[in-house]
């Protein structure tokens, strides 16, 4: 759990420089990269609950 609370500090992070890039710049590159990051994040996030909700429904009785 450790490793996806840091990989969404990453993210985070990594989202806001790509904003402040494009804040200062103007590139829209910057942009789409902060878009692009976002939409990936959101998406592994929906996968990661995802499979939480599945382990939790696949509990195998003892």
């Amino acid at each position: 759990m450790w490793l996806l609370r840091l990989l969404a500090a990453i993210l985070v992070i990594a989202v806001g420089a790509g904003l402040l890039l494009y804040a200062f710049t103007g590139r829209r590159e910057y942009l789409a990269f902060s878009g692009r990051l976002f939409r990936y994040g959101i998406v592994f996030a929906l996968l990661v609950f995802a499979l939480m909700f599945v382990e939790r429904l696949a509990v195998i009785p003892v």
